[in-house]
């Protein structure tokens, strides 16, 4: 199962947005990363750190 990001209008904490991106990792096992998830990576990235600012100000899903 690939983990993707969330639709846009959907909203995800920052620790499922965390366990998507370990996931990632956990499943190359090392090996150099793929063009796809490397952009699936950033994507996760950017929606974790939106994730972070959202519950810092208290408005978590």
């Amino acid at each position: 199962m690939t983990p993707e990001p969330a639709s846009p209008g959907s909203v995800r904490s920052a620790a499922s947005v965390n366990a998507a991106i370990r996931a990632i990792v956990l499943r190359a096992q090392g090996r150099p990363w793929t063009h796809a998830e490397r952009a699936l990576y950033g994507l996760l990235l950017e929606e974790w750190a939106e994730a972070l600012r959202r519950e810092e100000m208290g408005v978590a899903a």
